[in-house]
């Protein structure tokens, strides 16, 4: 079986309020504005806002290839975290966020696999998108570019 890192974390510090950050990262729907990898992300049948147990669907694209994710919000704490688990995968991915000592937001997003990573993933990971390494790698630059995004959104909306 491949090997995988079972936790993929970055951080950053924004200068915005962490009201304004959480308004941003709380909306799911937006991830297609920062992650290279998500194109369209919706709320499923059912549900009209995000919060705890909401469930969303992703359209997601690397190389060239296209592949849809299934999503429900598993720690939903308004200005601290929001988690949710891709269904096919497995994977949890969150973002906390925290006043920093100049008085903006710290906000970190982490990637963790309390369950392992499934065997589809892993096998498709292996076949189509050029192994653990390359996809981690990538999945870091991702991570990276997302808060990055997310920085950018804050800082020209609070100045």
């Amino acid at each position: 079986m491949p090997e995988y890192e079972p936790v993929l974390m970055d951080s950053i510090d924004i200068d915005a309020p962490i009201e304004k950050v959480w308004s941003l990262v709380s909306d799911v729907c937006r991830m297609p504005d920062w992650s290279p990898q998500v194109r369209s992300t919706r709320l499923r049948s059912g549900f009209d806002q995000v919060g705890l147990g909401t469930q969303f669907t992703n359209l997601n694209s690397q190389d060239g290839l296209e592949w849809t994710t299934h999503g429900e919000i598993v720690r939903f704490t308004p200005l601290q975290e929001l988690a949710f688990r891709i269904v096919e995968n497995w994977a949890v991915w969150s973002f906390t966020l925290d006043r920093n000592e100049s008085g903006g937001t710290r906000l970190t997003q982490r990637r963790e696999t309390p369950e392992g990573l499934s065997a589809v993933s892993l096998n498709l990971t292996e076949t189509y998108l050029g192994g653990q390494d390359a996809f981690t790698q990538s999945m870091k630059a991702g991570m990276r570019q997302t808060i990055e995004g997310v920085r950018m959104a804050a800082e020209s909306a609070a100045g």
